[in-house]
């Protein structure tokens, strides 16, 4: 029941999208969505989603390629730089971007924005996969007498094809919900669009209607990726080789190499970082009442640990279930809130804001109608952690207690919980991290008088108040930080050979 509950909450936004489009009709459906104005929000939004895509799986598999099977040197180096982009909001570097290069407002900003905020997506993944192949059927390819090139499309690429897509629809789902750094760079999408529909009309058909299409653009995404990844597998039949594979030695490309991987982590981090540097140094407006700065980053910290405790908790009965209660039912309602969490987080808002105006208006712009924005967006974090720790806890501890005469709760309390703190703890920091820098939800949701960091650098910068908003961009960036050494350290242990 308590898994049922959570997963009614996720596909909350779903519901209130398609009851809003039954309101509306067929009639003022297709007036509201088959106009010229959606027919330009759709052409933007996917030509930036699909340039993204592209150009961050090119990235995303040079640079995991470079780190993992060339004799590059400073591989685990260049791999904690590759990582560390993900410490930086979207809507951070694009404020980086934009103070710097006012004319950065054009499609070729947004591209160049989302690209290096979010090609670690793809990086990550398909580092992974590399470290995973075996390399006898590489030195098998080249024995046959196939060129470097061959080897890569016909052996390693067919087998990275999972991570590739996986990390592709990372990247889609995000662009599709970015909206901070495309309202910075004033790049119309879909996510911009409903933003505006909601000032202009507050919970108007029309916002309604923009939703319903992004909503389906997600699970036409969500759809592909699973027709694209197949059926076929590549596991292993056997344990494979005991070896690492041999790096490749680059010769005259070295330096390309090295250029091309400097200039990425460059662009994607030192002008971010050097930007807010410039900014709390020389900003005319950085005159800063420093006790704002730290009520907000207090406000902030509270919040995100109210929202991680919240979620966390409502993890485990799912987490619980998907593990020891196998079947259809269980799986159902795991994957009931990794749907909701696919919608962007502007449709859930808007979701929360009609049902606790209609439903419970005295709830209305309340913190709890906000952490309940924040479980349906950051859910999966938590269950991925919190089912990986009910795996590696045994049962048979459970059952020996309850031969023993202890009761069901005592067995939470003194057996389970201490079991699966390891995984609830770290579920917790994701969801932790995630609150802090979410900026969308927040706008939308958070009672009168709130402010956040993320929201309290957006007013400052939608101002054009560069230098006041730099000081909360550092402290989200220095929050942010220990993601990117939770993200790296495992693939530290691997490049060690």
């Amino acid at each position: 029941m308590l898994a049922a509950a959570v997963a009614l909450l996720a596909l909350l936004p779903l519901g209130f999208v398609v009851a809003g489009m039954a309101d509306v009709g067929w009639a003022g459906v297709r007036e509201l969505v088959f106009r010229p104005r959606v027919a330009e929000l759709l052409g933007n939004t996917a030509r930036l989603v699909g340039g993204a895509v592209l150009l961050c799986a090119v990235l995303g598999v040079g640079a995991a390629w470079l780190v993992e099977r060339s004799a590059l040197p400073g591989r685990r180096v260049w791999h904690v730089l590759l990582v560390a982009p993900l410490a930086v909001p979207a809507f951070v570097n694009s404020y980086a971007w934009i103070s710097l290069l006012p004319g950065l407002d054009t499609y070729g900003g947004a591209l160049l924005v989302v690209t290096l905020s979010y090609f670690p997506f793809v990086y990550l993944p398909v580092v992974a996969a590399f470290r995973g192949l075996d390399p006898a059927l590489e030195d098998t390819a080249r024995g046959l007498g196939l060129s470097g090139p061959a080897v890569f499309r016909r052996v390693q690429l067919p087998q990275l094809r999972v991570a590739l897509l996986g990390g592709s629809l990372l990247v889609a789902l995000h662009v599709l919900a970015e909206f901070g750094a495309l309202q910075m760079l004033r790049y119309p999408t879909f996510t911009t669009a409903i933003y505006d529909q909601y000032r202009a009309t507050f919970n108007g058909p029309g916002a309604t209607a923009l939703a319903g299409v992004l909503m389906l653009l997600c699970l036409a995404l969500l759809l592909a990726e699973l027709r694209l990844r197949g059926r076929r597998g590549y596991a292993r039949t056997g344990a494979g080789v005991a070896r690492a594979g041999r790096p490749v030695r680059l010769g005259a490309l070295a330096v390309p190499a090295l250029l091309g991987l400097g200039g990425l982590v460059a662009l994607s981090l030192a002008v971010p970082l050097g930007s807010l540097a410039l900014w709390m140094v020389r900003g005319s407006s950085t005159a800063l009442d420093r006790s704002a700065l730290l009520e907000t980053t207090g406000t902030t910290l509270g919040l995100a640990a109210v929202a991680a405790a919240v979620t966390t908790a409502m993890a485990l009965p799912t987490g619980w279930l998907a593990v020891r209660a196998r079947g259809r039912v269980a799986t159902l309602l795991e994957r009931s809130t990794y749907l909701g969490s696919s919608v962007p987080a502007i449709v859930i808002a808007l979701a929360l804001v009609t049902v606790s105006l209609e439903v419970t208006p005295w709830i209305y712009q309340t913190v709890p109608v906000l952490l309940a924005a924040y479980a349906i967006l950051f859910l999966p974090r938590a269950i991925v952690t919190v089912r990986a720790a009910v795996e590696q806890a045994p049962p048979l501890y459970d059952d020996v207690a309850a031969s023993l005469g202890s009761s069901p709760v005592d067995r939470l309390r003194r057996i389970t919980l201490p079991l699966l703190a390891p995984g609830l703890g770290a579920g917790a920091a994701l969801v932790f991290l995630a609150v802090v820098t979410e900026l969308t939800a927040t706008l939308l949701l958070a009672p009168i008088g709130t402010t956040t960091l993320a929201t309290a650098f957006w007013s400052a910068s939608s101002a054009l108040e560069y230098g006041a908003a730099a000081p909360y961009a550092v402290v989200m960036v220095l929050l942010s930080a220990p993601a990117t050494v939770l993200l790296s350290r495992d693939a530290r242990r691997g490049l060690m050979t």
